[in-house]
């Protein structure tokens, strides 16, 4: 099984703290082994041939899937999302780095991608991987939440707020689940929508969170130049880096809640750093190609 490291909170500031997730692993990083973690080992104690799952051309998810895969020796295979990117798998850092790792990579259209979750497309990819484990895309299932209620530890009952990036609400979840029902969880979606509270409620035990839609920039990898200004100078102050998707828009929304005055000056606050720092470079490209502020 893959090893974790056990990492102390870093202190920001007086009122702000960041739990560094990012480096638990050094390939299979942050809420992704902690997702991947108990879905691994039921595919291992169950005998599957290997795991299938799904993703987008910079999916966290896919390139943390082919580094864990490649490291317990199971093979591996993503589904990605656009035919087109069959013939570009050298120009994207993310499908390249996947493909490196031995993941078999599967591109669909994105009409055919949209019915990754029914019964009939999945029985159809099944008869093609013969005994492969399925995880969905983005990994969050009732095994990854179990994963990530891991996140949280006995010394950060001590906070008063714990905040968290969103995506598929999975990791946001588990930190629900193990928070205690003083706590408040904040939940900064990444994306637009107010689609993530119905599936948070379906496995969430407690009502003591809420999501702040606020701090998307626009939608999921959707970033604009005071974003990057502000990534950049956050890594010049504390010597962390942050991803455009997801924990840059989570600490831009912190900062700006507490001066604000959403979040009360004297709260104490942690910040899950759930890592995704993989798809600075995917990101970057795209910010050359628009002749626009990098991150550094």
């Amino acid at each position: 099984m893959l090893t974790i490291n056990t990492l102390e909170n870093i202190r920001l500031n007086a009122q702000v703290y960041l739990k560094p997730e990012y480096l638990i692993h050094p390939r299979v990083s942050g809420n992704k082994f902690r997702k991947l973690k108990y879905n691994l080992q039921k595919a291992q104690s169950e005998n599957y041939k290997g795991i299938l799952t799904f993703g987008g051309a910079f999916s966290n998810h896919i390139a943390a899937t082919a580094a864990a895969g490649q490291a317990l020796n199971i093979p591996t295979v993503g589904v990605i999302r656009g035919e087109e990117l069959a013939s570009k798998i050298d120009q994207n850092p993310t499908l390249r780095y996947a493909k490196s790792c031995g993941m078999h990579l599967e591109f669909v259209s994105r009409s055919t991608y949209k019915d990754k979750t029914t019964p009939e497309y999945l029985k159809t990819l099944l008869e093609i991987f013969k005994d492969f484990y399925i995880i969905p895309e983005g990994g969050t299932n009732a095994l990854a939440i179990k994963g990530c209620q891991e996140i949280l530890t006995e010394t950060d009952q001590q906070f008063d707020v714990i905040c968290c990036s969103v995506g598929t609400g999975g990791t946001l979840t588990g930190l629900i689940n193990s928070s205690l029902p003083s706590q408040k969880i904040i939940g900064f979606p990444a994306l637009k929508g107010g689609f993530l509270n119905e599936d948070i409620c379906k496995f969430a035990t407690q009502s003591n969170w809420e999501l702040w839609e606020a701090y998307h920039f626009g939608g999921y990898a959707k970033v604009d130049s005071k974003l990057i200004t502000f990534m950049n100078h956050f890594k010049a102050t504390y010597n962390i880096p942050l991803d455009p998707v997801y924990t840059a828009k989570m600490m831009y929304g912190i900062f700006d809640a507490i001066q604000t005055g959403q979040i009360p000056k004297e709260a104490k606050v942690l910040a899950i750093h759930t890592g995704g720092l993989q798809g600075i470079e995917g990101m970057n490209l795209r910010l050359k190609q628009k002749q626009l502020q990098t991150i550094v």
